[in-house]
């Protein structure tokens, strides 16, 4: 495996593991609001997860762009189009 290949593995494993945190910060805010307890933390926390998801897509596509890949314009439009679900 080439550096950049480990380079992109990693990226990919970052935003793996991103996306099951926010899913459990989600579950930890909810129940906060639902159980009438303070949820600024639980929320704070939440918005700084997704900024360092946007972030490392972004360092995802730009890594598949320095290798070539025509994968980095497709990596780019579901970026966007599930930055924009979110």
């Amino acid at each position: 495996m080439s550096r950049a290949q480990e380079h992109l593995a990693q990226a990919n494993g970052h935003i793996a593991e991103l996306k099951v945190r926010i899913v459990r910060q989600r579950v930890i805010a909810k129940y906060a609001l639902d159980t009438g307890q303070r949820s600024e933390m639980a929320e704070s926390l939440h918005d700084a997860l997704e900024g360092s998801l946007r972030l490392f897509e972004k360092h995802r596509i730009f890594l598949l762009s320095c290798s070539g890949s025509s994968s980095a314009s497709v990596a780019a439009q579901a970026g966007q189009t599930q930055s924009l679900a979110i």
